[in-house]
């Protein structure tokens, strides 16, 4: 058993690294061709190895599919030839509106975590701003591209031109408000991608900036003369230097000081909008990536961010003010409300945050930029703010208090944290009355939640819940009752404590696994750079910890309880010394060195982990054979419910407590290990049964 299912996950882990693989090289729709491929190359080992003669009337038995040698070639040669060209099979994206065409785009690029478009350059009138000032002169125009990630977040490239007063336009976009109180120095912009903030820091004076990007895509769009790096003028400029890397990692690492960091707009609720929690996690706004923001500052440096913000209510830039305070707060700062000014034009809001006290100077140049530019002051020094959520923020005198004034608001604007690191999700969908609320405001289609980004995520909450029903549906109608037939025979001491056993054991992973892949998804840097490692190392481990199975049986009480005493204690104690090690300076290296690091971490829990399933079904089986499809079936069930549930957990509360959450499940599994052992010891079954008996493959 331990053999067989310690294979299969090896299998697994492969796959991980497999697909990772693949995926760098080519384009997504003709990554499914390389799957089908590698599925037909399996069928194929497969049918070698022998099997139960097929029906004559089975689909099985379709010609093409007596030739998976055939099928393999075939979906091999699909693959590579789809990725050579853009009119093959390709995705078919309408989330914000009408089908794309994709003779659109001059350029479409993949790469294992995004998909990249450009469309032709056209001229507009006046240029696309995020923020356009009122006072931007008339007949204003200019040529640019849209470059999109994945359909549906992105920005412009204006063409660049070296004529005096050309590019000027730039300086009417709210999101460059701060460099009307500092122009000169060193600057460095967070996710470069079209380049334009790059473009603004050199047209308002900087001649030293540092421009850092984590999709290598854009940089090569933005560099090879052969694509854009002409018409976007960004690589030419003086004094350019563009870095490949995670923001917050490279951030953290650096012994350079800057006079202005800006960071505009990176990143959307796009993901929490489609429901996809598990993949919102953001290491770039939390509490402890702006504290590395802000050190990298210069004394008298500036940190400006700009945020999407509604008239209606303040959605993210509640959760940005809580964030600038939390860090200063940790950084020293006795009074942070005098370190923060806050613009805002229609739908966007910025927010300067200064490394020291805001000077005199600086106060009088923002207020003059703000009222030529006829940008609204939310937030100023010395002056209480009109918005009653952010004034409530701002009175806060400790990070304590600062967390406690947070939840008297209907909407979450606490600080996020490494441990809670769901920026985008504002929506406290564990305080059921405030969510209640929201939901009658959104069948209004006004007021509070119209354009103020509420509809995402009460589509997330809504895709979650729904997911979470339609899984318990599915495991009871396919997993559960199909298999309810096993246990009728059954000693019931035996269905009892085999079903809690393998259901704890399905619970505890998934919350484990999940919660591991979170935590790490923020040290990465990127979801994908989680998944892959993560995945793979969970899944190595526990197969691992299966094959040492066979030779480390835990065939005595005392055995049993030290192996779950150790991976109890292992994962209630992780939340406490993680953070420490994730950001030492020991391990804030290059992503090779931030990987190792994650594999280390996780690989102790995955191999003690590995232990149960083929520990708790030889028990099983040499007391009597029969409800095993039973015990595979609830642990499988356990398994899928646990997903949805585990990243309901971390959103509501924490990635540490779904981590802990685990670690109670391990501990729990202690007091029905034992009894089953001690059944097992007693039981007059023969040794063959378990080998006498067909198991199902299963995933976990």
């Amino acid at each position: 058993m331990g053999i067989t299912y310690g294979v299969d996950l090896l299998g697994a882990a492969t796959g991980c690294l497999a697909g990772l693989a693949v995926l760098t090289w080519m384009d997504g729709p003709s990554a499914m061709f390389a799957v089908a491929a590698l599925a037909a190359a399996s069928a194929w080992c497969f049918g070698r190895a022998g099997s139960e003669p097929v029906p004559e009337t089975s689909v099985l038995n379709w010609r093409i599919l007596r030739r998976p040698g055939v099928v393999v070639i075939a979906m091999a040669a699909l693959a590579g030839a789809n990725s050579m060209v853009n009119v093959g099979f390709q995705p078919i994206l309408t989330k914000y509106g009408p089908v794309e065409m994709l003779n659109s785009f001059d350029y479409i690029r993949w790469n294992s975590f995004s998909r990249i478009t450009v469309t032709h350059m056209a001229k507009v009138t006046p240029p696309t701003l995020w923020g356009p000032s009122p006072a931007l002169p008339p007949g204003t125009s200019g040529e640019e591209r849209a470059l999109t990630i994945d359909s549906g977040a992105g920005s412009y490239m204006p063409r660049y031109s070296a004529v005096p007063g050309a590019m000027d336009f730039l300086r009417y976009d709210i999101t460059n408000f701060a460099y009307h109180a500092r122009h000169s120095g060193h600057s460095a912009v967070v996710g470069v991608g079209s380049g334009r903030d790059i473009l603004s820091a050199s047209v308002f004076g900087f001649r030293d900036i540092t421009g850092v990007e984590l999709n290598p895509i854009f940089i090569d769009l933005l560099t090879d003369p052969a694509k854009l790096r002409g018409e976007a003028g960004v690589a030419d400029l003086p004094g350019v230097r563009l870095i490949v890397d995670d923001g917050r990692s490279w951030f953290s690492r650096t012994q350079e000081k800057f006079d202005l960091i800006e960071m505009s707009l990176t990143d959307t609720w796009a993901a929490t909008g489609s429901g996809a929690f598990s993949l919102s996690e953001n290491g770039l706004y939390t509490v402890e990536g702006w504290k590395a923001f802000l050190s990298a500052l210069n004394p008298d440096g500036l940190f400006t961010v700009s945020r999407w913000h509604s008239p209606y209510s303040t959605v993210e830039l509640g959760r940005v003010v809580s964030l600038s305070l939390a860090a200063l707060m940790e950084l020293g700062a006795d009074r942070p409300r005098d370190h923060i000014y806050i613009a805002s034009l229609d739908e966007i809001a910025t927010i300067v945050t200064s490394r020291t006290p805001f000077a005199e100077a600086d106060l009088k140049a923002l207020d003059e930029a703000a009222a030529r530019l006829h940008f609204t002051v939310l937030a100023r020094p010395t002056r209480a703010s009109a918005d009653p959520v952010i004034e409530d923020l701002m009175l806060s005198r400790s990070v304590t208090d600062l967390n406690a004034r947070a939840s008297r608001h209907f909407l979450d604007v606490s600080p996020p944290t490494d441990a809670r690191p769901f920026f985008f999700n504002q929506l406290k969908f564990t305080h059921l009355r405030d969510l209640a609320f929201v939901i009658q405001e959104w069948r209004k289609g006004q007021g509070l939640v119209s354009g103020s980004g509420w509809n995402g995520n009460l589509i997330a909450v809504g895709t979650l819940l729904v997911v979470i029903l339609l899984s318990g549906l599915v495991v009871v109608f396919v997993i559960l009752l199909p298999a309810r037939s096993s246990i009728r025979l059954v000693d019931r001491r035996l269905a009892l404590l085999g079903g809690v056993y393998f259901l704890l054991i399905g619970l505890g992973f998934m919350f484990v696994e999940i919660g591991l892949i979170q935590r790490i998804s923020v040290f990465l840097g990127h979801p994908i750079y989680a998944l892959g490692i993560g995945l793979f190392s969970i899944i190595l481990s526990t197969g691992l910890g299966s094959l040492l199975s066979e030779r480390l049986t835990p065939s005595r009480p005392i055995h049993v309880a030290i192996w779950l005493g150790l991976l109890a204690a292992y994962l209630l104690a992780l939340p406490y010394w993680l953070p420490d090690l994730t950001h030492s300076s020991l391990v804030i290296g290059q992503l090779p060195l931030r990987a190792l690091t994650s594999v280390l971490v996780i690989f102790p829990a995955g191999l003690l982990m590995g232990f149960g399933f083929p520990t708790g079904m030889r028990l099983v089986t040499r007391i009597d054979a029969r409800p095993t499809p039973w015990l595979w079936g609830v642990n499988g069930a356990a398994g899928v419910l646990a997903a949805g549930l585990a990243v309901a957990c971390s959103i509501g509360f924490s990635v540490d407590v779904t981590i802990q959450v685990g670690g109670v499940c391990y501990a729990l599994l202690l007091a029905f290990a034992v009894p089953l052992l001690r059944l097992a010891a007693t039981s007059a079954a023969p040794a063959s049964a378990a080998g006498s008996y067909p198991t199902p493959r299963q995933s976990r």
